[in-house]
């Protein structure tokens, strides 16, 4: 298994339930992979260098995770599909392998 980075953000506007739901379906889409996840870091609001679907801040995550490179596929299709996320990012850390 290799180690990624996941950064994605949504809205600042965005209720809770629809970020639960929206965390609930990245850590399935990564346990369904047979990945584990070393860790969750909440961002929080943050200003965007310019603007982005019309926000002018949004929400950032940042997931470090383990998985094998066949299931990242998956993931990020479930990330573009995922209508509460405006943006991602999956980033291999081969100094974290």
């Amino acid at each position: 298994m290799k180690a990624y980075e996941l950064l994605f953000f949504v809205a600042p506007t965005i209720d809770e339930e629809a970020r639960a739901g929206a965390m609930k379906r990245i850590e399935t889409a990564i346990a369904d992979g047979k990945g584990t996840i070393d860790n969750i870091d909440d961002w929080g609001k943050r200003k965007l260098a310019y603007e982005v679907n019309g926000l002018a801040e949004a929400d950032y995550t940042l997931i470090d995770f383990h998985a094998d490179p066949q299931s990242i596929a998956e993931l990020d299709r479930v990330l573009r599909i995922n209508d509460a996320v405006e943006r991602h990012m999956i980033v291999n850390r081969p100094d974290r392998d």
